[in-house]
């Protein structure tokens, strides 16, 4: 058998082949079963050149204000796992009720620790940034989370000037079950939300629960403005980007 002819260093030339408008990285929770999803599905129309990179940090499935808290210490090594040595325009955080316990500015430091400068997002963040935009002062909040869990997000909102007049959950602590949780059951709640209250918007809070794909649809049906964790997370991780398009079909949010 005659030896293989072994060629080395051949030529290559570089392009950015995903990104080339803006890279945005997502920090998931490894119980996590919405949220990459409903971003790829949000960010469909704007890929290649709008790219998303994940990784997962290690969380117990069954959210306490305990196991929240057990994350902050692995930020900064999971954030080290996204493409290390790249650029990334902004950095996500996938949890709205940890940053709520941790603190934005904690969240904030942890990521930076690894990829100084980048901006950071976190759901709090962002739907703190888009009842602005939507200029909403009153707002129902819908949850799965516990009694103690809910305390902590109620209170990081109405310190911060967000008028809450009813908060409601599905009390269910197990992220598994709480990514199953359908579209009717979820529409329901909003109804029962809504209901002889004067709210603005509607804020559905927590990554595991879907409903993107709803927004549109229960924007006409209540004549509110509604987001949820996910919906508000992709659209701030877009607009710190740069990226301003404005998106048909997924809420008054995306067009503003």
């Amino acid at each position: 058998m005659a030896p293989t002819e072994m060629i080395e260093h051949l030529p290559f030339d570089e392009r950015d082949a995903f990104g080339q408008r803006a890279r945005i990285g997502l920090i998931v929770l490894a119980s996590d079963w919405t949220v990459e999803g409903e971003f790829r599905e949000a960010l469909h129309p704007l890929l290649p050149e709008v790219a998303l990179h994940q990784a997962r940090i290690a969380n117990d499935p069954i959210i306490t204000p305990e196991s929240l808290a057990a994350m902050g210490p692995r930020l900064t090594k999971t954030t080290a796992t996204l493409l290390p040595g790249a650029k990334f325009d902004v950095i996500a955080y996938g949890c709205t009720s940890a940053s709520t316990l941790l603190g934005e500015e904690a969240v904030t430091r942890n990521i930076c620790a690894v990829k100084p400068g980048v901006k950071v997002t976190t759901p709090i963040t962002a739907a703190l940034r888009a009842f602005e935009a939507v200029k909403a002062d009153r707002v129902g909040v819908l949850t799965p989370y516990t009694r103690d869990v809910n305390e902590i997000v109620l209170r990081y909102l109405t310190d911060r000037g967000i008028e809450v007049p009813v908060l409601g959950s599905f009390n269910e602590p197990d992220d598994a079950i709480v990514g199953r949780i359908d579209s009717d059951s979820i529409e329901k709640a909003i109804a029962r939300l809504t209901q002889g209250n004067d709210l603005d918007t509607v804020f559905v809070s927590c990554t595991s629960i879907r409903l993107i794909d709803s927004i549109e649809r229960l924007e006409r049906k209540t004549g509110l403005t509604i987001t949820s964790s996910n919906h508000a997370l992709i659209w701030d991780c877009l607009r710190q980007a740069g990226v301003e398009d404005r998106m048909e079909g997924k809420g008054k949010l995306y067009r503003v």
